[in-house]
């Protein structure tokens, strides 16, 4: 009793504390067999007939970052500042055909160690400041037409919370404030890459914990849509294809030419696929840049796509905004991606 006494006084202050007045939102998303719609509409209706409920997306985990280690702090970071540029951003990635944005209460790897960035306390409990700038990029996209796929945890962050009750607790009190909020465009990742060595608690390294998650999200709030995205291999284990409403991938480490196959595995499952991360560019692992033929096999293939520019997005200093081909090589590659699902989706073509 003291423990629901002591959420229920958590989650009223930080409902308070977020600057939003609870309403009736105007995005709300929704799926329809293998289709994601919009206000009821299949999305990218009119454009390109391959594009009809799509859901073509961009990672940028670290529009709410901030670092509460004093050691790796960037000097003169201002988190408000930072989130304030990417939402005056966002009209530049819907010209493009962009329709979500991939967010995370604890991020993203922004290039350095030993960051300290999570929405949740040790306890589980909401950060207000931290919540209300995610509030604001949730609204945000909602009075722009566009989806947000909220992730709860990351790897490197998931230490911050005590232990597998905590991490429960973290679970309920983001669904529960979701709930709260009434946002109808919000779609839950409930980890990124769950299989990651750098998660330290059981309950988010194992395909049981994960599907526990996804339960304890729905029965707080049963209208989420909910999954989870497994490494940069494109593929999800058989048993949270079934456990989730659509099925997330991430195409990092994978060849374009792979994408056949690994797409048409999940396939079989009947639900929305969507790649919410892909490092295309040519500062990864495999120093390549192939946005175009990774965005087109996966969109040939049945699957949404959605791009990870984590040099220019998501490792400090982070820049929001369409890079453009006279700004350097990642600058060019970023233009190069987007302008890969603006053909994609049939989208008309525009300066930026």
């Amino acid at each position: 009793m003291k423990q629901q006494i002591r959420m229920a006084i958590v989650l009223t202050l930080v409902t308070a504390a977020t600057g939003s007045n609870v309403r009736a939102w105007q995005t709300a998303v929704s799926i329809d067999g293998e289709r994601f719609r919009i206000n009821g509409q299949p999305t990218y209706a009119g454009l390109a007939p391959g594009a009809l409920g799509r859901l073509m997306n961009a990672r940028m985990v670290n529009s709410t970052f901030d670092d509460e280690n004093p050691a790796t702090r960037p000097a003169g970071f201002d988190p408000e500042a930072n989130t304030t540029r990417f939402i005056d951003s966002m009209d530049q990635y819907k010209a493009k055909g962009i329709l979500a944005f991939t967010l995370n209460l604890q991020g993203g790897y922004p290039g350095y160690e030993g960051a300290i960035n999570s929405a949740f306390a040790r306890d589980g409990s909401l950060k207000p400041v931290y919540v209300r700038r995610v509030a604001r990029v949730i609204e945000a996209a909602d009075a722009n037409g566009l989806v947000i796929i909220l992730g709860l945890f990351y790897q490197r962050q998931d230490q911050i919370l005590a232990d597998e009750d905590a991490v429960r607790v973290a679970a309920r009190n983001a669904a529960t404030w979701l709930a709260r909020q009434r946002y109808t465009n919000v779609l839950v990742e409930i980890a990124n890459e769950y299989r990651h060595d750098g998660f330290d608690h059981a309950i988010l390294r194992e395909e049981a914990g994960e599907a526990e998650l996804m339960d304890l999200v729905r029965s707080v709030h049963p209208k989420l849509l909910v999954s989870t995205s497994d490494l940069g291999n494109a593929r999800l284990h058989p048993a949270l294809c079934e456990a989730a409403d659509f099925i997330l991938l991430h195409g990092n480490g994978t060849e374009p030419e792979d994408y056949p196959q690994r797409i048409t595995a999940v396939a079989t499952h009947g639900k929305p696929i969507v790649f919410n991360e892909d490092w295309c560019f040519s500062d990864d692992s495999r120093g390549v840049a192939d946005a175009p033929a990774k965005g087109t096999a996966a969109f040939e293939n049945g699957a949404s796509w959605g791009i990870m520019n984590q040099t220019r997005n998501q490792q400090w200093p982070f820049v929001f905004g369409i890079g453009q081909p006279d700004e350097g090589a990642n600058a060019a590659e970023d233009f190069a991606a987007y302008e890969t699902i603006r053909a994609l989706v049939g989208m008309p073509a525009s300066a930026r």
